[in-house]
């Protein structure tokens, strides 16, 4: 009996989430910041001022360049990870849900000066994300702290 359910289960699961293909909306630099993360539970950001989606950024004490080259290859060995851009200041990526494929887009902002890298990892649709963007910073924050 709870096989039969399964099937009705993803499919209003997809229908309530609107699993479809989209594309990233609220992506890129603001006046040389990241976005603001929506008023949704499906979003984190080193410069959002709303406490919710708070997280603090990572912080790096070598150049930018190998602080850049190392992010990279964090992030390259992740799974269902796309790099969209990877320009000297930004880069850009897709992270897609194993079962659904929803996309979460993660962006990484570098301030040289300050040695910090800023990012925000945001939902493309739905309004939970069951902390999913913020585990796979603090994940993506493991990763680039932990020596070669």
């Amino acid at each position: 009996m709870k096989f039969r359910i399964l099937p009705f289960l993803m499919i209003a699961m997809m229908t309530l989430t609107g699993c479809q293909k989209t594309v990233a909306g609220a992506t890129g630099l603001k006046d040389g910041r990241l976005q603001p993360c929506p008023d949704k539970h499906n979003c984190v950001c080193t410069q959002d001022l709303a406490e919710r989606h708070r997280i603090e950024p990572l912080r790096y004490d070598v150049t930018q360049e190998e602080a850049r080259d190392k992010l990279l290859r964090v992030i390259r060995h992740m799974e269902r990870c796309t790099l969209v851009e990877a320009d000297p200041g930004y880069i850009h990526a897709e992270f897609r849900s194993a079962v659904f494929s929803f996309v979460d887009d993660v962006e990484f902002l570098f301030d040289d000066t300050a040695k910090l890298i800023h990012f925000r990892s945001a939902a493309r649709t739905g309004y939970y994300d069951f902390k999913v963007n913020r585990n796979r910073m603090e994940d993506i924050r493991k990763r680039f702290t932990a020596p070669e």
